[in-house]
């Protein structure tokens, strides 16, 4: 086919679609100087675009004299993408339009019951039923609809989109949420992809990170993890195990989740305050003292947690510089061994950079051989939901590229 007429005729109207994609609105003189091609060849290709509804005339140019020229534009409404994020305790889905516009997001609980048949079926189901609700509020249909990208908080095996390893409260649910079975549950294009590397892309394309040639994302929530861009590309590594710094081990042999998680933030607050009980009682103290810290261990969560560093609690601020320290013990091998520009904070637990980045910035600057920018995730619940928009939104570019040329 190459070298042919209509093989031609699609080279041009690709290139059309990428000079209205890239400048906006145009009219047919605009776009024939922009891509070199003759008027003929604009007119003809631009009438095809407008028949498959890739493009659409928008009214007329507002030219100082002469016959005003109609505008075209890239019909940014001619299909849409979701993004989905199947968090640990939460689903958050986004719906965009082509131009990465998301014009829709909701939340919903995750549902997690007993790892069998009739659950993985439920959870399918339930996915399903948000969806039709979220398309049916905006006034589409499923046609419209040409890919969705989930993001799932495990390792997904790159080749067979199957997941080895899923964050602990969702353990027994890889099976449905596999490639294979959610292309099932849906009709359209499917695509899955680790949590933490949507994050990490969600924030290079319109985030905190636009722009740096070598970033890392680090995730620290119910699970933890990282996600590494390289010049905009995202390394994967020999099974997709590239960003997996769960696995890394602490002095005392326990894995980095296990001390970083919100698990692990509790459980060195137990203790922290278990022993400022033991010493209390040794000093015969007597147990009025420090209310707020009785309170603090009375109702114990992450949220509670940081709330009570925010206003000023010192147990609550001694707990999180012991936790901070840690986190920059992870930092560091992070950064001796990539060196990267910068790391944004993100998750859960490390989205509460109001409070970890002042520590750990102090750490970084009197202790780090390498010494990266440290952020915050500027795109924070929305980061693996914009990143799945994005690797959705790709796919259908290509996907509609590709229909251009046959």
């Amino acid at each position: 086919m190459a070298g042919t007429p209509q093989y031609i005729r699609n080279l041009n109207e690709n290139l059309i679609m990428d000079a209205l994609i890239t400048q906006g609105t145009m009219s047919r003189a605009d776009i024939s100087r922009q891509t070199g091609l003759s008027k003929p060849t604009v007119s003809s290709a631009v009438e095809h675009l407008i028949d498959r509804n890739l493009v659409r005339e928008t009214g007329r140019a507002d030219n100082a004299q002469g016959r005003k020229a109609t505008l075209i534009r890239f019909n940014e409404t001619a299909y849409y993408v979701c993004g989905i994020d199947l968090g640990a305790t939460r689903i958050r889905i986004a719906l965009s339009d082509l131009n990465g516009e998301i014009i829709a997001y909701r939340t919903y609980p995750m549902v997690v019951q007993a790892a069998n048949d009739q659950a993985q079926a439920t959870i399918l189901e339930l996915l399903r039923s948000h969806m039709n609700a979220l398309i049916e509020e905006n006034h589409l249909n499923w046609n419209q609809i040409q890919c969705i990208g989930f993001g799932i908080p495990g390792v997904v095996l790159p080749e067979k989109g199957r997941i080895s390893r899923i964050v602990d409260p969702l353990v027994g649910l890889e099976q449905a949420f596999s490639l294979e079975s959610l292309s099932g549950a849906f009709p359209c294009e499917v695509i899955l992809e680790n949590d933490v590397n949507l994050a990490a892309l969600g924030e290079y394309r319109s985030g905190a990170a636009a722009g740096y040639p070598l970033f890392v994302f680090f995730s620290i929530g119910t699970g933890t993890g990282a996600g590494i861009m390289v010049h905009g590309q995202l390394l994967r590594g020999l099974g997709g195990l590239t960003g997996e710094i769960a696995e890394m081990l602490v002095e005392d042999g326990r894995r980095l989740e296990e001390v970083l998680s919100a698990d692990g933030l509790m459980q060195l607050a137990k203790r922290h305050l278990y022993l400022r009980d033991e010493l209390l009682v040794a000093a015969d103290s007597g147990a009025d003292v420090n209310v707020d810290a009785d309170a603090l261990r009375r109702h114990l969560t992450p949220e509670k947690l940081f709330e009570a560093a925010r206003s000023g609690e010192v147990e609550a601020l001694e707990i999180l510089k012991q936790y901070s320290q840690m986190i920059a013990s992870a930092l560091r091998q992070i950064s001796v061994v990539l060196a990267p520009d910068l790391i944004v904070l993100g998750g859960g637990v490390g989205g509460n950079g109001d409070v970890l980045l002042p520590l750990l910035r102090q750490i970084i600057s009197e202790h780090f051989p390498v010494q990266p920018q440290l952020i915050c995730s500027k795109l924070g619940e929305q980061a693996v939901v914009t990143g799945a928009v994005q690797v959705a939104l790709q796919q259908t570019m290509l996907n509609l590229q590709q229909e251009v040329m046959e």
